[in-house]
């Protein structure tokens, strides 16, 4: 959907470098661990790698034809203690001046939220921030997803997006990662547009869902280039064109799955993958951030006393506020309340 436009890039902010993914490939390396209360990330050209409150990351972006930045946007955040990390990849279209300032109003939102457990806020102000922006034709997809270390919860939000993909290390086997729908209790309701493209309707109301990840377990979220692809009869990939690919590729190296799907991909797609914006996000849980050390419980109302005065200075960040709820305030503090949080409706 998106094209890449030639204004300047939103920063990457954080420790990763733009080739620390192919270094943490090459040399066995563990990939760089962000910093509490960090947003990494951007618009840009990026094969990198990062760790993050119990979990290892890598990303790959590359803008069409090879521009500084394009329309994909991706972001990684890390709350003030390191159990929460926020995940996002957006898709998105438009043109004009206000394109060129979504990601750094994505990075805002991301900054601002970065301490909340319910990703639902979060969303409902993406939302909010491309409605204000549909008169200059833009909107965009997106998939956001929130991991809990200390109960191993992943909860997805998918407004229009292609749908991520789960690799089971239990099953060995790659399969969509989709809500299990119940029928409505009323039937009207089906009527209501839901997880629609963000910036489309301004009441949108948008689901989440939850999965338990185990150690082994891989996501893979990706924008729409991949399934756009065609093969040598003209049709297109689309998703489960995608799952098959996919399934063809060894996940046992983390590090370097991301580019042998994109060499399998090309392989099979006529006309490779140069006629849009290409970023793949993949993520698997580390089995760390399980509890807070005393030295992270001590730090985090200092880091957010710290955060509180950058934003008073004109031009600063917004207040990352903590969310006030039992598993995450308390379970900082006396770690098994955070086992209270085990997603809305999740079953292991």
């Amino acid at each position: 959907m998106s094209r890449a436009s030639t204004d300047p890039p939103t920063t990457i902010d954080g420790p990763p470098s733009a080739d620390a993914g192919a270094d943490a490939a090459t040399e066995g390396q563990s990939p760089p661990t962000m910093q509490c209360m960090e947003v990494w990330g951007g618009n840009q050209v990026a094969d990198s790698a990062v760790a993050v409150g119990g979990l290892d990351a890598w990303v790959y972006c590359r803008p069409f034809e090879e521009a500084d930045g394009g329309g994909d946007v991706y972001y990684v955040s890390a709350c003030a203690t390191g159990r929460i990390t926020r995940l996002l990849l957006a898709d998105v279209s438009g043109h004009g001046a206000a394109v060129c300032d979504v990601a750094g109003q994505l990075r805002g939102l991301m900054r601002r939220y970065v301490n909340y457990l319910d990703q639902t806020a979060f969303v409902r102000s993406m939302n909010d921030q491309f409605v204000d922006l549909s008169d200059a034709g833009c909107f965009a997809t997106a998939v956001v997803t929130t991991y809990f270390a200390p109960t191993g919860y992943l909860s997805v939000c998918n407004a229009g997006h292609p749908p991520p993909l789960v690799y089971r290390a239990r099953d060995r086997r790659w399969s969509f990662m989709e809500a299990k729908e119940d029928p409505p209790a009323d039937p009207a309701s089906e009527a209501e547009p839901k997880n629609i493209p963000l910036g489309v309707l301004h009441l949108a109301d948008y689901d989440q869902f939850e999965e338990r990840l185990d150690v082994g377990d891989l996501v893979l979220c990706y924008t729409d280039s991949l399934i756009e692809a065609r093969d040598a009869a003209g049709n297109l990939f689309l998703a489960e064109g995608l799952l098959d690919v996919v399934r063809g590729v060894d996940p046992s190296d983390p590090a370097t799955f991301i580019p042998r799907l994109l060499s399998a991909v090309t392989a099979r797609a006529t006309g490779g993958l140069g006629a849009d914006d290409v970023t793949v996000l993949l993520f698997r849980p580390n089995g760390a951030g399980r509890r807070v050390t005393l030295r992270q419980s001590i730090m985090a109302p200092v880091r957010l006393m710290g955060a509180l005065a950058r934003s008073l200075r004109r031009g600063g960040d917004p207040m990352p506020w903590p969310d006030f709820t039992l598993a995450n305030v308390g379970g900082a503090v006396i770690g098994p309340l955070s086992r209270l949080w085990k997603g809305r409706g999740a079953k292991r």
